[in-house]
């Protein structure tokens, strides 16, 4: 091997080289080298600051989340102060992937070093490969090796499609992916290991600090189908709770969200609108986590089963409750942000909302699914938690009720309707990619939400901006309500689903405060983004349905 570890991981400085705000409750510390990377993400495991709520490491940086601005401000001023010059432990043990190299551009990459066919095998399998950081998907690892000839670039056009179990390399690194997904990888082999799985205490094969060995094998390996998206689940009967009739245009299953996993490519997910999740949890006696419905646009219909306990918070609607299927009763209405009865066999109807665009629907004991890593949310992006409610479903009610029913119904808040949602931002970790024309443009004009729009991001139209820098970032964490501007200049406003790193300038971040406002604006609807003031922002205490919860 012609470098030694330390040199092909990049050694650095040992301390942080800068932090840079990444939103108010987050900072992006900047390192020198590798090396430096994963000492400060070693460190922060093991000796966490006060308020850390979450490490995500990645190529140059390191993103450490923290439970309030206060404790984000408290962090930044620790971070350059931290002796990074300690060795790294790496005691995750060795896991050895056999593989098949059998891949599509293993050709082009013995074109490209210069080695042949035969001479990536043995590089790719002669030395040891550490797992730097995670991000794009859970369960995939950005490994980093002793030495740097199998150093390629991305193919030119990505594939659709790289099935789960493709062994790749880009750049200086090389990876597995967990799942079939597009990507722009060199494609040199497969392999039946299962990067991510949750029967597993660890799920992620590949977890940061992780030691890998590839293993030529010559033999055929079936590739084992990676797991597949729960399907429709069937009628099954429910001793207390709800059956969906129609679950609208999409109906998923959301909490606060899971915390603390971004190192292992898990983003936090949890309700677009965290304030009208505690809403109707209070309204019904849950607690503030418990699971609910989130619905957009109306439509959804659910049956009780036994007497339940509702209430329906966020995006106004009508809500009409028909008893039984005989229509022998009237319908009645009930009103929104108000706890009510549906008694066994009745149905709730939700209408298209006034304005906003997501409700949600609390029920009394919560929604009761298993969780996933510690959260019974959905996560579009990622796969995880249940799949999208479907006709015919039961859904039984747990045990997180903790109080009693709320006699009175609370104020429900503005939402946005035709007119302009304003939106407070503050510069983000990358605004020094753009010149003080693009930073105006960015708030002088109002955006408007696409239709390829979901819970991942909102993709916005209108004046694209310029960047005064050419070439992409490496790849480093990013937050919710970062304004990610690829290359066309059309900013993308992350949300919940978001992944965990991306390689975009971050030229704002929205406030923590108005995500949930962000959260409820309709496709088509109008935006316009405000700078706010940092410390006004960040010291806001506001009330506690804006609060991070772990």
């Amino acid at each position: 091997m012609t470098q030694t570890t330390g040199e092909a991981l990049q050694a650095g400085t040992g301390r942080v080289a800068g932090v840079r705000p990444a939103g108010t409750r987050a900072v992006l510390a900047e390192l020198a080298g590798t090396e430096d990377v994963l000492a400060l993400q070693a460190l922060l495991q093991e000796h966490p600051l006060p308020g850390q709520v979450d490490v995500l490491a990645a190529a140059r940086t390191v993103l450490v989340t923290a439970d309030s601005p206060a404790s984000a401000r408290r962090i930044a001023a620790t971070l350059p102060e931290l002796d990074l010059t300690a060795p790294v432990q790496r005691d995750g043990g060795l896991v050895v992937i056999d593989t098949v190299y059998d891949g599509e551009d293993l050709a082009e990459v013995a074109r490209l070093t210069g080695l042949g066919p035969d001479g990536v095998v043995a590089a790719h399998t002669g030395q040891l490969w550490t797992v730097a950081f995670a991000g794009f998907a859970p369960g995939f690892g950005y490994l980093l090796g002793e030495d740097s000839v199998l150093e390629v670039p991305r193919r030119s056009s990505p594939r659709t499609a790289v099935p789960a179990g493709a062994v790749a390399l880009a750049g200086t690194y090389s990876a597995v992916y967990p799942r079939r997904s597009p990507g722009g990888w060199q494609l040199i082999g497969h392999t039946t290991a299962r990067m991510w799985d949750l029967s597993r205490d660890q799920p992620a094969l590949a977890a940061p600090g992780q030691r890998i060995q590839f293993r030529a094998v010559r033999e055929s390996l079936d590739i084992t189908p990676e797991s597949a998206p729960a399907a429709d689940a069937p009628a099954q009967e429910a001793s207390s709770g709800l059956r969906i009739i129609s679950p609208g245009l999409q109906s998923l299953i959301q909490d606060l969200g899971r915390t603390g996993h971004a190192g292992l490519g898990v983003s936090a997910a949890g309700a677009l609108d965290r304030a009208s999740l505690r809403r109707a949890n209070r309204l019904v006696g849950n607690a503030a986590s418990a699971a609910v419905i989130e619905t957009v646009a109306g439509g959804l219909q659910v049956r009780a089963v036994g007497d339940q306990v509702l209430a329906v918070t966020g995006a106004p609607a009508g809500l009409t409750i028909t008893a039984g299927d005989d229509g022998a009763a009237p319908d009645r209405t009930v009103p929104m942000a108000t706890p009510f009865a549906l008694l066994d066999g009745e149905t709730l109807t939700l209408g298209a909302p006034a304005s906003g665009f997501r409700s949600y629907l609390a029920l009394r004991g919560g929604v009761d699914v298993p969780p996933v890593l510690g959260s019974r949310s959905t996560d579009t992006l990622a796969g995880l938690g249940p799949a999208p409610l479907a006709a015919g479903q039961a859904l039984a009610a747990g045990g997180s009720a903790e109080s009693g029913v709320v006699g009175h119904p609370e104020i429900q808040p503005d939402f946005p309707d035709e007119g302009v949602t304003v939106l407070d931002v503050v510069p983000g970790p990358r605004s020094d990619w753009f010149d003080q024309a693009a930073l105006d443009a960015l708030t002088a004009q109002e955006w408007t939400v696409k239709p390829q729009s979901n819970r991942v991001g909102m993709r916005l139209d209108g004046t694209p901006l310029r960047r005064t820098r050419d070439g992409e970032l490496a790849s480093e964490g990013t937050v919710s309500g970062a304004l990610q501007v690829p290359p066309e200049g059309l900013p993308v406003l992350f949300l919940a689903d978001h992944p965990v790193t991306g390689g975009y300038p971050v030229i704002a971040v929205v406030v923590d405060e108005h995500l949930d406002r962000a959260g409820q604006v309709p496709i088509g609807g109008i935006i316009r983004f405000r700078w706010a003031d940092r410390d006004s922002a960040s010291d806001n205490p506001t009330v506690s349905d804006t609060e991070v919860s772990s």
